[in-house]
């Protein structure tokens, strides 16, 4: 959760319970985050679960020691993952409730090797580009208590992302596909990375689109693609194989061309 102004009140955070998963919100009912009990490390929303799709695009071999920079916190699950995964990790939250909850309710260390928390305003962070310094990869989760549209979502918002990232690096964004703001949101992140570099998931039921933004990034091809999907698979439980089949990376090739027939 972040937004463009202090000068708007914090919502409180609140905890909720059900059938051994725990779930954060934000002074309303709205699913904020949420983290299975007796599995932390599993992700357990599916939007969630499909911003870690830019592992498809990295080599295994190369991920202890990257950075992952993650904008609003949510209940931590792409922070408890990435920091399992051996990857230098920062975490940006405005809300110094959401990072307090998290560390009290969602397994978020205090201390990890490797792991940064900042209470500070996502458009603060992304300007400062010294201070930021370059992610690998960027999820992007935005949204505010009332869960309506992102709270920064400008085209110079998404530059600012583009620029903090290292080469082959990559973007994950929460969107609301069913929302009429989407298609200018999609618009501005193809006028940051360029339109052959922005690729999308169909809406989750809950009507939640992840967008993937590029930069610079060289797609494997289908059989390495999918040797990386059933490492991601079988490491961090997340369906990866059927990414692949909704990324849509590789077009397929167009029909053959009808033989010519003898006139009649």
């Amino acid at each position: 959760m972040s937004r463009p102004s202090r000068a708007v009140e914090l919502p409180e955070v609140t905890i909720s319970e059900s059938r051994g998963v725990r779930y954060l919100h934000l002074d309303t009912p709205w699913i904020q985050g949420a983290m299975r009990i007796d599995d932390p490390l599993v992700i357990e929303l599916e939007y969630v679960q499909r911003m870690m799709a830019w592992m498809l695009f990295c080599d295994p071999a190369n991920l202890a020691g990257a950075r992952a920079v993650q904008l609003g916190l949510g209940a931590a699950a792409i922070t408890r993952l990435c920091l399992s995964l051996g990857m230098r990790t920062t975490a940006v939250e405005i809300n110094p409730q959401v990072v307090a909850a998290c560390r009290t309710w969602f397994r978020l260390p205090v201390q990890a090797y490797g792991l940064e928390v900042l209470t500070l305003d996502a458009a603060e962070f992304v300007a400062d580009v010294e201070r930021a310094g370059s992610a690998d990869v960027l999820a992007v989760d935005l949204y505010d208590h009332e869960a309506a549209s992102p709270v920064l979502d400008s085209e110079a918002f998404y530059r600012g992302c583009q620029a903090l990232l290292a080469d082959g690096g990559l973007m994950t964004v929460n969107l609301f596909g069913r929302d009429a703001s989407f298609e200018r949101s999609r618009r501005r992140i193809a006028a940051a990375f360029g339109a052959d570099a922005v690729h999308e998931f169909k809406p989750t039921r809950e009507g939640n689109v992840v967008v993937l933004a590029m930069k610079h990034v060289t797609v494997p091809g289908l059989d390495e693609l999918a040797r990386r999907a059933e490492n991601i698979q079988t490491r961090c439980k997340l369906p990866a194989r059927k990414w692949l089949r909704m990324l849509r990376l590789h077009p397929e090739p167009d029909p053959a061309p009808l033989p010519d027939l003898p006139p009649a």
